[in-house]
Formats: C-alpha cells, sequence, structure tokens
C-alpha cells in the first residue's frame, strides 16, 4: 500500500491522539514467549512502554494546550521511526485509507463506471 498516508500524514492534537491510542492497540497485540521457571509462556510485549507511548497519550488528553502541543511533536517525531507495516497497521485501526488504493468494488472508492461512448 504505497501511499502518502503511510509516509507522513498530518497529525493534529486530536488524530495524533486517535493515532496514538491505535498504536497503542497494536503494539498491544505482539506478543512474546519467553522461559520462566523452564515453561515456555506469552507474554504481552512492553514496545509501548519503550517509546513512552502513555506519557504522549497523557500529554495528547491533557486539558492544557501546551502540554498537547508537546505531545504532538512527541509523536509526530516517534511517527517517521515506525515501520510501514506498523504504520499501515495504525492508519487502518484509525479508519484511514487511500482511496486510490481501494479495489473496484470497494464502496469507498468512489470510482465511477467508465461510460462507453459511441
Amino acid at each position: 500500500m504505497p501511499s502518502n498516508l503511510v509516509e507522513q500524514p498530518e497529525f493534529d492534537t486530536e488524530t495524533a491522539l486517535e493515532a496514538a491510542l491505535s498504536l497503542k492497540a497494536v503494539l498491544a497485540r505482539r506478543t512474546h514467549r519467553k522461559k520462566i521457571l523452564g515453561q515456555e509462556v506469552i507474554v504481552p510485549g512492553q514496545l509501548g512502554e519503550a517509546l513512552r507511548l502513555p506519557g504522549m497519550i497523557n500529554k495528547l488528553q491533557s486539558k492544557m494546550a501546551q502540554r498537547r502541543e508537546r505531545g504532538l511533536e512527541d509523536f509526530q517525531n516517534l511517527w517517521p521511526t515506525l515501520s510501514d507495516s506498523t504504520r499501515r497497521q495504525v492508519l487502518r485501526g484509525m479508519g484511514w485509507y487511500n482511496p486510490h488504493d481501494l479495489d473496484w468494488e470497494d464502496k469507498r472508492s468512489n470510482r465511477l463506471p467508465a461510460v462507453n461512448k459511441p
């Protein structure tokens, strides 16, 4: 899905908050196998915490505009460091899409059928 949305969408504080929450959900789905006391267990990943995502979300939800702007700046600095796959998953989770990447049959494509003129 090569699209401008994946490369660098324009975020404001509201869309950055939505994207940060979507990223949190994407990262929460990732798990790891780990041996604890000789037994293999599946543990949730800690990447969201390592990226300081909870702090960013708190800033973006703040009532103070200056704090929200710092959260927006933090998120905009984080976004380019994410893999294309992760960015696509985040945007898909937000419901964003590029209409040029949709199939003809997809109702969201807004494409009109070609009319054959005599």
